[in-house]
């Protein structure tokens, strides 16, 4: 049964959540996040990235980074820009993008459904990026983004939120990237004791993105128990921030790869290597978004390529099975010598939300071959995270994004 608990909110002033709202942390680089902090002093990517209050010879990790968010939380909280609630208590939050809705319950999960596997995790984590996360934690006391967890829709839940929604929402703005945002409070304690009793009745919940979030917050919860040995339980370093959508409202778009050159071949002796695995189809010079599992779109020397696995190649194992598996061991290894992508600089991954123009622009830029996926389904992300396995590396991407900054968790009284 999966823990998951109202919390006591630290949020924007009504008046400025549109501008506190900020893409998460880690899609931007340092110079890209200079430049959004620079055109918004209350983006809240200046405490998530507290780098960018410093010149570029402060190292991105150096200690007074850290300090400076938690200075700056500190100040936010002070003047007015963010304010705590009065109570614990949920929160509903929407996403519209493209017309299609999304609609999440922000709320507190257990480090120990962590631990004990009924948070379920399909991605392996880099320990850099932990360690930042968790220093940011840990510095600024508070859990600022909040982790995109997933669950199978229940009608109980559903019918709750439907009710919250009907209400005067507390937030409601368009992002200048055309995402609409919603959000309601739930305080009243009858919901709030039936969405507490529902989900005890949903027995795994699973990690859509926020893997890194996921595992620093976790960390320093179990830090803080070390430190605290008298600790109850309670405390709400023993939980983390998450917004939880059911499996039926979510849309992974396609995780593409291009590469940077064809391993020494000649076109014409990479094209035949591909044949061996592939029926392979000239498509022309028109873009090609593949639909079936098993195809893949291929961009080399200015044209559109098809490529359909033979069925000798195809595979039932949950991983192995996965259009991004099926790439990477028929092709991107075995022929293009991409042996580890986590690690290989010759490819690079691009989300689709990008578009097929953007694989086309790096091969006139930088890049030799480029490769249009299908997008991995929830239905398969489940099935990896029920049998313990993981995904290959950028095997989903998920949008719209969730926004930092509408949802704070204190890890302490403020």
């Amino acid at each position: 049964m999966a823990i998951v608990k109202p919390f006591q909110c630290v949020r924007p002033e009504e008046s400025c959540a549109h501008l506190v709202a900020a893409l998460p942390y880690d899609v931007y680089n340092r110079k890209e996040a200079c430049e959004v902090t620079a055109g918004n002093p209350r983006s809240f990517l200046n405490i998530d990235r507290p780098e960018t209050q410093f010149s570029d010879d402060v190292d991105t990790y150096d200690s007074r980074v850290y300090e400076k968010a938690n200075q700056m939380l500190k100040s936010w909280i002070s003047d007015g820009t963010l304010q705590k609630d009065p109570a614990e208590a949920y929160y509903i939050y929407e996403l519209i993008m493209d017309g299609r809705s999304q609609t999440g319950i922000v709320a507190c999960s257990s480090i120990d459904d962590y631990a004990e596997g009924i948070i379920k995790k399909h991605e392996n984590t880099r320990e850099q990026k932990e360690l930042d996360r968790i220093r940011h934690v840990d510095t600024t006391d508070a859990q600022t983004g909040p982790i995109f967890l997933a669950y199978r829709s229940k009608e109980a839940i559903n019918r709750l939120v439907a009710e919250v929604t009907a209400e005067r929402p507390l937030y409601d703005f368009t992002a200048e990237d055309g995402v609409t945002h919603r959000v309601w409070r739930i305080a009243e304690q009858k919901t709030v004791c039936e969405i507490e009793k529902a989900f005890l009745g949903i027995p795994a919940t699973y990690i859509a993105d926020g893997h890194h979030r996921a595992a620093s917050a976790v960390k320093v919860g179990f830090k803080r128990r070390e430190e605290n040995p008298g600790y109850t339980g309670k405390e709400p370093f023993n939980f983390f921030l998450s917004v939880l959508f059911p499996d039926d409202q979510l849309m992974i778009m396609p995780y593409n790869r291009v590469v940077k050159d064809l391993n020494g071949l000649s076109e014409e002796a990479y094209l035949k290597k591909a044949e061996e695995a592939f029926l392979v189809e000239e498509i022309g010079e028109e873009a090609y978004a593949p639909v079936e599992k098993g195809t893949f779109g291929m961009y080399l020397n200015q044209k559109w390529y098809r490529l359909t696995i033979k069925e000798a190649y195809r595979s039932k194992d949950p991983v192995k099975g996965l259009d991004v598996s099926i790439l990477q061991d028929q092709l991107l290894a075995p022929v293009l010598g991409i042996e580890d992508p986590r690690t290989d600089k010759r490819i690079d991954f691009i989300g689709g939300i990008r578009g097929l123009k953007e694989l086309e622009k790096r091969c006139r830029e930088d890049m030799a071959v480029a490769f249009s996926m299908v997008p991995t389904s929830i239905e398969e992300l489940f099935s990896v995270a029920d049998a313990g396995l993981l995904m290959p590396p950028k095997s989903t991407w998920f949008e719209p994004k969730l926004r930092s900054g509408l949802f704070i968790h204190p890890l302490s009284p403020i």
